[in-house]
C-alpha cells in the first residue's frame, strides 16, 4: 500500500492517578507552542507552580469522568479509528496522540514496519480550528519524527475544517435531536486561548486583536486566527440550524493562569443567561471532535452546577461528534478525495 492515514488527537493521561496526570501535564505544558515563554521561565511555571498545584485537582476531575474502558478521549478516538478502518478497509489507518500514548514516534515506527512501501501519509489533525498549541504543534512533531526516522513519505496535512460544509453538516446532524426539542438558548463553547497566542500566530503582526472588528476585515491573518475561525464556525452552524442571533451565544472555556484570555468566559455567559430567565440551555463544544475532560467534566459537571446555582434549571450537553456515522462519512470522503487525486 502506497498511502496511509494518520488521525491525530491531543492526548490523555494513562490513568486518572496523580502520578500519571503529572506526567501528562508536564509533557503537554512543556511544549513551547502551548506555553509560549522562554524555556527557563516555562520550566519554572510548569515544574514549580502549575503541575505541583494543579495535578491533584486535575486527577480528581479525570476520576469523575473516567470510563470503564479508560479515558473518554482515548475510548472515542479508538472507536472512531476502528469504525473508519472498517469503512476504508483498503487503506491502512492509524491514530496517534500528540502527548502521551500512543505517541507519534511509536505509531510512525509501526507504520514504517507495517507499510515498508509507503509513499504518501495523510495526517488529519482532529482539531477544526488552527492554533499553534494544537495544529502547529502536531505538524511539527510529525515532521520531526519523520526526519528522525529518515522516512521519505510525502505528507499531506488536512487543513483546519472550521467552516467546511461537511463538518458543519456533521455538527447540525449531531445536534438535530436536541434542536428539534424545546429550548431557551444555545451556547457554543470553544476551548479558550490567551490573547497573546493569537498575536503570536498573526503573520502580519498588525491585525489580530488590534481593533474590535479585526475578524470582520479581510486579512491573511485569518488563516491562522483561532478567534476568526471560531466565529466562522458559529456563523455557519447558526445559519444552517436556522438560529437567529438572540437564540445563541458564543463562549470560551478552559482558562489557565492569569494572562488575558479570549472572552466571554463560559461561566459568565451562563450566569447572564440565567439572570435573563433562560431555564433550558443547550451546550455544544465544536472545537472538540471527541468528548473529553473539557466537555464531560468542565461543562457537563462544573458548568452545569454553576448554571443551576445561578438560577437556571437544565444545561444539556450535546455530545461531540465522537464516532458518529455522520462524522465517519465526512472523514471517509476526505480520505477518498485525497487518495483519488
Amino acid at each position: 500500500m502506497s498511502t496511509a492515514v494518520l488521525l491525530m488527537n491531543l492526548g490523555t493521561p494513562e490513568s486518572p492517578n496523580i502520578k500519571d496526570v503529572k506526567a501528562y501535564l508536564t509533557e503537554f505544558l512543556m511544549d513551547p507552542d502551548v506555553i509560549t515563554v522562554p524555556k527557563w521561565l516555562r520550566w519554572i511555571l510548569v515544574w514549580c507552580l502549575i503541575v505541583p498545584f494543579r495535578s491533584k485537582k486535575s486527577a480528581a476531575a479525570y476520576q469523575s469522568i473516567w470510563m470503564k474502558e479508560g479515558s473518554p478521549l482515548l475510548v472515542y478516538t479508538e472507536a472512531l479509528h476502528s469504525a473508519l478502518s472498517e469503512r476504508c478497509s483498503n487503506i491502512p489507518i492509524y491514530f496517534a496522540m500528540r502527548y502521551a500514548e500512543p505517541s507519534i514516534a511509536k505509531v510512525c515506527h509501526i507504520i514504517q514496519k507495517q507499510q515498508p512501501n509507503l509513499k504518501h501519509l495523510m495526517m488529519i489533525p482532529l482539531y477544526p480550528h488552527y492554533a499553534e498549541s494544537t495544529v502547529k504543534s502536531a505538524n511539527l512533531a510529525l515532521k520531526k519524527t519523520i526526519t528522525h526516522l529518515s522516512l521519505s513519505w510525502h505528507v499531506h496535512i488536512q487543513p483546519p475544517f472550521y467552516e467546511q460544509a461537511d463538518y458543519i453538516h456533521a455538527l447540525i446532524a449531531s445536534a438535530k435531536p436536541w434542536l428539534e426539542q424545546s429550548f431557551d438558548h444555545v451556547v457554543l463553547s470553544y476551548h479558550g486561548l490567551p490573547e497573546r497566542a493569537l498575536r503570536l500566530a498573526d503573520p502580519t503582526d498588525s491585525h489580530c486583536l488590534r481593533e474590535t472588528q479585526c475578524c470582520s476585515k479581510a486579512s491573511i491573518a485569518h488563516k491562522t486566527c483561532y478567534r476568526y475561525q471560531v466565529l466562522k464556525t458559529t456563523e455557519a452552524f447558526a445559519l444552517k440550524a436556522g438560529l437567529i442571533s438572540s437564540q445563541y451565544s458564543i463562549a470560551f472555556q478552559s482558562r489557565l493562569g492569569r494572562a488575558k484570555w479570549l472572552e466571554p468566559d463560559v461561566l459568565t455567559v451562563l450566569s447572564r443567561l440565567a439572570k435573563l430567565g433562560k431555564k433550558k440551555v443547550l451546550m455544544m463544544c465544536p472545537s472538540f471532535t471527541a468528548d473529553c475532560l473539557e466537555t464531560l467534566e468542565e461543562i457537563k459537571i462544573v458548568a452545569n452546577a454553576h448554571f443551576v446555582q445561578s438560577g437556571g434549571e437544565e444545561l444539556i450537553l450535546i455530545p461531540c461528534l465522537n464516532a458518529q456515522t455522520v462524522w465517519i462519512d465526512v472523514l471517509e470522503k476526505w480520505i477518498t478525495d485525497y487518495v483519488m487525486r
